[in-house]
């Protein structure tokens, strides 16, 4: 089960530089690649808007 960036994404990038395994690519709402995301929860933790948790 990967993370998933919601719609309270304010496209800061502070996620990006955050994930080991460069599965989050930018635009308007950032996305997480679920075959690439480990589940490490790095981003979730820096993200400052609370845009990411487990896609459940």
């Amino acid at each position: 089960m990967a993370y998933k960036i919601s719609d309270e994404c304010i496209a800061c990038g502070t996620c990006i530089s955050e994930c080991p395994v460069e599965a989050i690519s930018e635009g308007d709402i950032y996305k997480i690649d679920p075959d690439e995301c480990i589940e490490c929860g790095a981003c979730a933790d820096a993200c400052p808007a609370s845009a990411i948790s487990l896609d459940e």
